[in-house]
């Protein structure tokens, strides 16, 4: 069974290759963007294939610990309110939780923390090729859907922010409701035993252990339940998914 999964493995490896090699000249044909939306679709069938919703991330020790967690992406929101929270050194931040939920709430860290906790020592996989190890601390965010209470329409779970990629244009990211309930997906408030730094996305960060890191939405400011993207952004249930990007970023 052992050879037959890594036989898997390899093989859509290769294929994902080919498929990375080529989407530029593809996506440029009238035909393209079917023909990658259907090879999308394949990767998250054969990644639930071979790792189901039960799997883990692999967890690692405290001598695994990276000595740096380099920052990627926005590493200083520049926009007023996050300025104005960062000035006040957050004491005044609350993640707002609505949508399709039955309870929405405000819940500042301290609420979060009373919810639950968990630490877990995982990777971050980046897209450009880097990985570092870190230990997080936060909140499952299996626990903030049970306190809410997700409305049985709900499909998606959106993670607004407080940077913006371009004028007007904030990031945000998505996961589905069964990425949402596993247990190694955190609403994250410290890394490496200290309040998380502002580069790495203080106050509230996303961790999803089996995803890339563009998937690891920082300095949250909402979350909301959904049934569709029709009305989010470009559709696409990302920033970078709206540039291009896959939106199941499994590893």
């Amino acid at each position: 069974m052992t050879d037959r999964r890594s036989f898997l493995r390899m093989t859509m490896a290769g294929v994902a290759g080919v498929l990375v090699a080529g989407c530029d000249r593809i996506s440029q044909t009238l035909w393209g963007p079917e023909v990658l939306g259907k090879a999308e679709g394949l990767n998250r069938r054969v990644q639930a294939l071979l790792s189901p919703s039960s799997s883990m991330a692999r967890e690692y020790a405290e001598s695994d610990i990276s000595p740096v967690f380099h920052p990627n992406g926005t590493t200083m929101p520049a926009t007023p309110a996050y300025q104005a929270l960062m000035a006040d050194n957050f004491r005044g931040y609350k993640l707002q939780v609505d949508g399709l939920v039955s309870r929405p709430a405000m819940l500042s860290i301290d609420d979060l923390k009373r919810l639950d906790t968990r630490t877990q020592i995982t990777r971050h996989d980046c897209v450009e090729g880097w990985s570092a190890i870190g230990k997080w601390q936060g909140t499952r965010l299996s626990a903030v859907l049970d306190h809410v209470g997700v409305a049985p329409q709900a499909r998606f779970v959106v993670f607004h922010c407080f940077d913006e990629m371009e004028e007007d244009t904030p990031y945000y990211e998505s996961i589905d409701l069964a990425e949402a309930r596993h247990p190694q997906t955190l609403l994250a408030f410290a890394l490496n035993d200290q309040p998380l730094p502002v580069p790495n996305g203080a106050p509230l960060r996303l961790r999803i252990g089996r995803q890339l890191g563009y998937k690891q939405a920082k300095y949250l400011a909402r979350i909301e339940l959904v049934s569709s993207f029709d009305d989010i952004g470009d559709g696409k249930g990302g920033y970078w998914e709206d540039q291009g990007y896959e939106w199941y970023a499994g590893i």
